[in-house]
């Protein structure tokens, strides 16, 4: 990453955290005003989340989709954290108010329609900015999990598109 991209980064993920902060902010002053009525933390134990193949109209390759949390009423924000055999990926897709991935094991690919393949790592963030088209997945020798976390709007997060075609995923390499 050459310094110029590396800056742009660094603010990206400066804007973001400030973004989270603030959010975080005002969640906590609306369940504060709130508290008086019941509301209560809620902690799902790891057991009790949704674990999920991926469908393979959305996927190719062996995909597994572990369900972190639904949009509430206090955020429109939704997570999960999804395992990418070698060799899987997602089809290609836009979100409505962008994706955040934080990668917390292996090697993937993430690529924006039209760019080059980007290669992210265990302990990178990547910022998907709203309708952007893209993929992102394992690389042929590694498998990469990551957290994806993306927020409603109007009740949906994504826009399946069509598949990335294998002729697509190998000229990635």
């Amino acid at each position: 990453m050459n310094r110029g991209t590396q800056k742009a980064w660094t603010a990206a993920c400066t804007v973001l955290l400030v973004g989270a902060f603030e959010a975080t902010r005002s969640i906590a002053a609306a369940q504060s005003s709130t508290a008086s009525t019941g509301s209560q933390i809620t902690l799902t134990p790891k057991a009790s989340q949704k674990v999920i193949t991926g469908a393979p109209d959305r996927f190719t390759g062996s995909v597994r989709v572990q369900s972190l949390f639904d949009a509430k009423v206090q955020t429109r924000a939704t997570g999960g954290e999804v395992t990418f055999q070698s060799g899987a990926r997602s089809a290609w897709h836009t979100h409505p108010l962008g994706q955040i991935l934080i990668v917390t094991d292996g090697i993937g690919w993430v690529q924006q329609w039209g760019s080059p393949v980007q290669v992210m790592r265990k302990g990178d963030v990547v910022w998907i900015p709203a309708g952007v088209k893209h993929w992102h997945g394992a690389t042929p020798n590694s498998s990469v999990t990551h957290i994806a976390i993306q927020e409603n709007l109007d009740g949906r997060n994504v826009d399946w598109l069509e598949q990335v075609s294998d002729k697509q995923y190998h000229l990635a390499k």
